[in-house]
């Protein structure tokens, strides 16, 4: 099953909820796949660094860079929804610097923007 929720995630190449996986699957294998097992199997996946939530969206998405622990930025498009990750290493050091400083202990750090990309921004009138 974790390998077939993988597929999916893979597969549907955006950021997606639980239900939109439990949706594809239960399309692909013709029954009907239960949303809070799908749930449990991408929390292991963000826990195995495979996946990586997308908070304000309550998406995930396929993590291109598994071996890598840093924090990730999140562009988020308020027009398409499109989601781009990038690796920015020194704004999340700043982050959790700024974090230490006030006595806080960061366990992990979720960066977005909101915003509309160029697509977007380009076709408002």
């Amino acid at each position: 099953m974790r390998a077939r929720v993988f597929a999916a995630l893979s597969e549907l190449g955006r950021p997606v909820s639980a239900y939109q996986v439990a949706e594809a699957l239960s399309a692909r294998e013709a029954r009907t796949v239960p949303a809070n097992s799908i749930y449990r199997i991408l929390d292991l996946f963000v826990a195995a660094n495979l996946a990586i939530r997308v908070e304000s969206a309550n998406a995930y998405v396929v993590n291109a860079h598994p071996a890598c622990r840093h924090d990730c930025l999140f562009l988020i498009c308020d027009g398409c929804g499109a989601v781009t990750h990038l690796d920015e290493d020194g704004v999340g050091r700043s982050f959790r610097q700024a974090a230490g400083a006030a006595g806080f202990v960061p366990s992990r750090s979720v960066l977005e923007m909101r915003g509309r990309c160029d697509a977007c921004a380009s076709a408002a009138p």
